[in-house]
């Protein structure tokens, strides 16, 4: 396998987390990486091997999931039929995730896609202002305004879930 490959697969975890932050659907993520990839493949002269690709492969991930999320707002939303039990193929996973952690999975998915997709970036993919900001296709002072839009969301959202969970209900 030649070297670009092989750097375009080590960033594969980086990718499906990012995706996964972006779309609430795991199979859709999954999809998206997936198209990434593919996008990327076939357009591999484009990436300048003296760079890392990970700026690249957001870049066109980032792409992606506006191009669906105006398919989206065109078409509306396509929608599974439920499984009934007895027809489900597999069983979700047992193990028990921390409540912490999912109220903040939770609370990062109910703030706008702009919003979440300029946090990813910079809280948790580790990419800088400017970087992020390119590779979203937008200035710098829009993406810094996103990320504080988008923290003041979260705060909001985590401090009125923790305020439910400290209520409790006396029964006389």
């Amino acid at each position: 396998m030649d070297e670009k490959k092989a750097a375009i697969l080590d960033e594969i975890p980086r990718l499906r987390r990012y995706a996964r932050a972006l779309l609430r659907d795991r199979d859709a993520a999954d999809d998206l990486v997936q198209d990434c990839l593919e996008r990327a493949l076939v357009r591999l002269d484009n990436w300048r091997t003296e760079e890392s690709p990970r700026k690249w492969l957001f870049t066109i991930m980032h792409h992606l999931f506006i191009d669906n999320m105006r398919k989206i707002g065109r078409r509306g939303e396509a929608s599974m039929l439920p499984i009934d039990a007895d027809e489900a193929l597999a069983t979700p996973a047992t193990q028990a995730e921390s409540v912490a952690s999912r109220e903040i999975i939770n609370a990062l998915q109910a703030i706008s896609p702009d919003r979440r997709a300029a946090l990813v970036m910079v809280a948790i993919e580790g990419f800088s202002y400017a970087e992020a900001a390119t590779m979203l296709g937008i200035p710098a002072g829009t993406l810094m305004s996103r990320i504080s839009r988008g923290r003041e969301e979260l705060r909001a959202l985590l401090d009125d879930q923790a305020r439910r969970r400290s209520i409790r209900i006396v029964e006389r």
